[in-house]
């Protein structure tokens, strides 16, 4: 599987250089992230994102604050000033020798600044003071209110460090308008631009949080499975050199991955088939299975790398063409279902592989659910009757469930087709579904031929009524031939009851008394017209060719090359049982006789069906040799011939449980009750009765 596989899987050997020209368009044999691009498109994301700068509120407000506090220190000294001149004059009015003296503008000055920080002292002009110092409280007022106004109106919006002047401009034209005096106002000017700042500040944290918000938004760059990476005839460049080097089309010798990963997988499902066929209990099963198993396996295999070896010429979908059921209705019909649908998953996996249309290292999907849905359907579709002709309907089927599925592949992607390409799809479907029923019809009996394998068809065909060996029971033993049938009637019937192989059973009744053509008149269904020979022979004698008909009929079912499930029921059908006719009357004249002469050699019935045909042989003689058989009769000796079995020990080496066996009996009787009912007298038989009578 490896070998058949790793061409497949195995990185794919470019010999190109730097800067020289594609000889062929080269794709990427899987999907790589191509970290160098992603980086790259993260670091011009991140450089489109402009800085953040974030707008200082609280600044607009300390500068209101600190002019309207200089104003309101001016009015303070005012008031000052004024009470003072005012306890002067109460002091004159006392005293007349008393002068009223007014503070000088240095002294206003003096007393103003004493009430202002150095900060402001230092960056506003002396003649702010003097302007202020010169009006009156209600100039004051109108002053302070008109400056607090503009600068409010220019430091509620953005005031970067580029913006200040601007800023400071904007004060001055709102101020330079007002109806203060002219010194008010120029001093008010003054203190409008002394109370501008810049109150936009960048932002590092925020701006570090957008960088990252945009590198997290870059998309990994990817090549994607198949994407092509150089067109025929195009030059290598450095970055589709660099994009072969990522995807390992280049330097690649010594990669080991890719056989790694396929030894992985195929020890997975050869551990599976091992697990599988080891919980088989019965080792020579197991052996055969697993060899079947194998073969077919391999063979599928072989089929699916000879049509993989067409891609070389670029057809696409030239897996569809893969006879996908083969392999699963083969194992359905020559093993079990379960290990056909375990089949179909294998053949899926392998064919993801083979079928990566020339992509090495490639999984194709398509052409995995294709074969897997192709082959389940056809495995479901056989059943217990698996004719000739069923298996070909499961190929037509498989047909009709390959056009379906390629349509909805074909449509999932929204791709555009043209109508040849649908025509050659369509041509596939039908191909795979009707190839697979032929090579499996055509298949089916070198597996069983070469196997020994008792396959349903195989059944089928051995129940046909012109088989040698059937044609010489009904010549040579005609009772016997009859009671063969009877016997498959009841074993058929509680063989399904319990969940057992009907058809086998049926089919095993059918030869397991061929030994009784060898010596037809010895047994009393052919003994029509003769008398009975053993009237004329001790028991001693009569016992050994009663006997003999188990071997004689396996030697003569392994001459005609018979299946061995067929040839252990002839064998085991009687099990170790009792002659009880002839061991009682011959221990009337010899009581010392040995009761192993008067058993058959067995050995005991190995299977259910071996067990079961033995009863039905048994019920079936008994119930025939009642003259006037009654439900209750025919009950009652049902459950007396199993009642023995059980207590001889016949049944002790097949896996038959209580239940299974209480079923088997009711089954038995209902079918024999349907076979010997009751039937109506007409007159005329009746008075023809009574006249043979008389």
């Amino acid at each position: 599987m490896i070998g058949t596989m790793y061409n497949h899987v195995k990185p794919e050997k470019l010999d190109v250089n730097l800067f020289s020209v594609a000889g062929n368009t080269i794709r990427s044999p899987a999907t790589f992230e191509d970290k160098e691009s992603t980086e790259n498109k993260r670091k011009d994301a991140i450089n489109q994102v402009q800085p953040v700068y974030a707008l200082k509120n609280e600044y607009t407000q300390n500068r209101v604050d600190l002019i309207t506090s200089i104003f309101q220190a001016t009015i303070k000294v005012n008031n000052e000033i004024e009470k003072e001149l005012k306890k002067q004059e109460e002091e004159a009015s006392e005293d007349t020798d008393t002068t009223i003296e007014e503070p000088s503008d240095s002294e206003k000055m003096a007393q103003l600044k004493a009430k202002l920080t150095p900060s402001v002292l230092k960056e506003l002009s002396s003649q702010v003071f003097t302007a202020l110092i010169h009006a009156d409280n209600d100039e004051l007022a109108i002053a302070k209110d008109l400056t607090v106004t503009a600068i409010n109106n220019v430091m509620t919006k953005r005031i970067s460090a580029d913006e200040v002047e601007n800023a400071k401009k904007r004060v001055e034209e709102e101020l330079k308008y007002t109806t203060l005096n002219e010194d008010l106002k120029l001093a008010a000017i003054e203190l409008g631009r002394y109370a501008v700042i810049q109150n936009e500040f960048y932002d590092p944290n925020a701006t570090e949080e957008l960088r990252q918000q945009a590198a997290e938004s870059v998309e990994p760059v990817k090549i994607l499975q198949g994407q092509i990476i150089a067109e025929e005839g195009e030059l290598i460049n450095q970055d589709i050199y660099r994009q072969l080097k990522l995807v390992g089309l280049i330097n690649n010798k010594h990669s080991y991955k890719p056989f790694i990963g396929l030894t992985v997988l195929v020890s997975i499902i050869l551990s599976a088939i091992y697990y599988y066929f080891y919980q088989m209990t019965i080792l020579e099963k197991r052996q055969t299975s697993l060899l079947l198993f194998g073969i077919i396996f391999i063979l599928s295999i072989f089929i699916m790398k000879i049509i993989s070896m067409l891609q070389v010429f670029n057809f696409e979908g030239i897996g569809y063409l893969f006879p996908a059921a083969m392999g699963g209705m083969l194992i359905k019909i020559l093993i079990d279902e379960k290990l056909a649908i375990f089949m179909s998953i294998l053949m899926s996996v392998c064919g993801s592989i083979l079928f990566n249309e020339g992509i090495t290292g490639t999984l194709n999907f398509s052409v995995a659910i294709y074969i897997l849905f192709s082959s389940v359907a056809a495995i479901l579709f056989l059943n217990s009757q698996n004719r000739r002709l069923k298996i070909l309907q499961g190929g037509s089927l498989a047909a009709i469930v390959n056009v379906l599925t390629i349509g909805a592949l074909m449509m999932l992607p929204n791709g555009q087709y043209s109508g040849v390409e649908y025509g050659y799809y369509l041509i596939s479907a039908l191909v795979s579904g009707i190839s697979s029923a032929v090579l499996t019809v055509g298949l089916l009996p070198f597996f069983e031929a070469s196997f020994g394998i008792l396959s349903t068809i195989r059944l089928i065909e051995l129940s046909n009524p012109n088989h040698p060996l059937l044609r010489k029971i009904l010549m040579e033993a005609p009772g016997t031939y009859h009671h063969s049938i009877m016997v498959a009637n009841l074993a058929e019937s509680a063989c399904e009851a319990i969940g057992a192989n009907g058809l086998l059973a049926r089919v095993g009744s059918y030869y397991h008394d061929i030994g009784k053509t060898k010596r037809p008149n010895f047994f009393i269904e052919n003994q029509m017209h003769h008398d009975n020979p053993h009237d004329r022979l001790p028991p001693e004698k009569s016992a050994p060719i009663i006997i003999a008909h188990v071997v004689d009929g396996a030697a003569i079912l392994k001459k005609y090359h018979m299946p061995k499930e067929i040839i252990d029921i002839a064998e085991q059908h009687h099990g170790t049982t009792l002659l009880k006719f002839f061991y009682h009357k011959a221990l009337q004249s010899e009581p010392e006789i040995k009761e192993e002469d008067f058993r058959y050699p067995g050995p005991k019935a190995q299977t259910k069906e071996s067990a079961i045909v033995g009863i039905a042989d048994s019920v079936e003689a008994a119930v025939r040799s009642l003259s006037q058989p009654t439900p209750e009769l025919i009950e009652s000796l049902v459950k007396k011939i199993v009642a023995e079995r059980l207590e001889d020990g016949q049944l002790n080496e097949c896996d038959l449980t209580m239940k299974e066996i209480e079923t088997v009996s009711h089954t038995l009787c209902e079918t024999l009750k349907g076979i010997f009912h009751s039937r109506i007298e007409y007159p005329e038989l009746t008075k023809t009765k009574q006249v043979k009578q008389a």
